[in-house]
């Protein structure tokens, strides 16, 4: 223990003795690091709050959309789209409870003589859909009432909506124009921590149907399964019973069934190699930090080999000078890494601050979990160690005779 507290003593003395060079040498590692922990921060925040979302859908509940080749919202780029025949089907389905058909899509808002585009979900007008969607999705009114069915004229904002959208507040009986119709806010919502429903506008379906002249057409369907259920087996069902219904063969299916495990699991996949691809682009920093450890510790032998030679001529072994110039690059990258770490957490803050107030991004959220500090720590620590390897064998190689004659 005494040994490494000496070494830890002379490698901050050294790292004092030459604090500019020593700053320029961890400053790749530091930034490598800081990208890597920025990075793996959000994105594990962002994971676990895409999880939260999606539970909160119920560990009961299937999500049926349209096949579609972009990651969009559901139901934009379907080749085929779903039908109120598609939601009978479901509903059919044995161990099915309740399959609820949703629309949503992105409409021209102007309000106070300001235009933006935004998304618009629908609210069944069928009494039993519509008692489950607002119990499920805790729709509640701050302001107001809720939407009375088949009312028309007549909408909900989210709690985030208006700040989202428009700088100027958004209150009960105000009038928004939606496809250049006016609508009365009959209602803003309470904070429900739902993306679907705190920033978005919720119409009745009947009157959504006619605005946006949709005849059939859903864009989501979610089933809820009766207790007790298997859910992979209930997914198979309905699988089989639309595919059967659209006469269409298996692996060709134009909807796809999930469960909220399922979406999870796909959403995490893509995080996961866009981690790895912006990781393995933050690892070209870390190797240009470790050559610059490398020529910062050759520089330190050539500096140094007389005093090299006055700690062997006194009785240090080969490994005693190893020992310290492993140490000393070692201790080079950990203060990298330290430094990365904090400035990795405050870009990552950094960004939540921006996507929460600025774009009402609530998902975005950092997650620094202890397993990421000290795997950033040690892996900076032996970063420094790996690239101060050849000049500590140099050092630990040199004779005592010739050491002292260096001038």
């Amino acid at each position: 223990m005494k040994m490494i507290l000496d070494l830890f003593g002379l490698a901050l003395k050294n790292l004092k003795d030459r604090r500019t060079r020593s700053f320029l040498t961890v400053l790749g590692i530091f930034i490598g690091i800081a990208a890597i922990v920025a990075l793996i921060s959000l994105s594990q925040g962002l994971q676990a709050g895409i999880s939260s979302q999606f539970n909160k859908l119920g560990a009961n509940k299937l999500i049926i959309t349209g096949q579609s080749e972009n990651l969009g919202q559901p139901g934009q780029g379907v080749a085929i789209p779903l039908t109120l025949t598609d939601k009978d089907i479901v509903n059919k389905v044995n161990g099915v409870d309740i399959a609820i058909g949703i629309l949503m899509r992105p409409v021209k808002l102007e309000y106070k003589n300001k235009i933006v585009y935004a998304s618009i979900t629908s609210i069944p007008d069928d009494d039993a859909a519509r008692k489950k969607e607002i119990q499920d999705n805790q729709i509640e009114a701050a302001q107001g009432k809720i939407l009375e069915k088949n009312k028309k004229d007549e909408v909900m904002i989210g709690a985030d909506f208006a700040n989202q959208f428009f700088k100027k507040e958004i209150n009960v009986r105000d009038t928004i124009y939606i496809q250049g119709q006016p609508f009365k806010v009959v209602g803003v919502l309470k904070k429900a921590d739902n993306l679907n429903i705190d920033t978005n506008l919720l119409m009745s379906e009947s009157t959504m149907r006619e605005l946006l002249n949709v005849s059939d057409q859903y864009d989501v369907i979610t089933a809820t399964a009766k207790t007790g259920q298997n859910l992979t087996k209930l997914k198979d069902s309905i699988t089989r019973a639309l595919r059967q219904a659209k006469h269409e063969k298996v692996d060709e299916e134009s909807f796809k069934v999930q469960t909220s495990e399922d979406i999870i699991k796909a959403f995490g996949n893509i995080l996961g190699i866009l981690q790895i691809v912006l990781i393995g682009i933050a690892a070209i920093s870390l190797v240009v930090g470790g050559i610059g450890v490398m020529n910062t510790m050759y520089t330190s032998v050539l500096e140094r080999t007389r005093e090299i030679g006055i700690m062997k001529s006194i009785g240090a072994k080969n490994s005693d000078i190893l020992l310290i110039f492993l140490f000393e690059a070692g201790f080079l990258g950990l203060v990298g890494g330290a430094i990365g770490v904090g400035l990795g957490i405050g870009i990552g803050k950094t960004f939540e601050v921006i996507g929460g107030s600025s774009i009402g991004f609530g998902l975005l959220k950092v997650y620094t979990p202890a397993w990421l500090i000290i795997g950033a720590l040690a892996f900076a620590f032996i970063i420094g160690s790996l690239a101060g390897t050849l000049p500590a064998i140099r050092a630990s190689k040199l004779k005592p005779v010739d050491a002292l004659r260096y001038e």
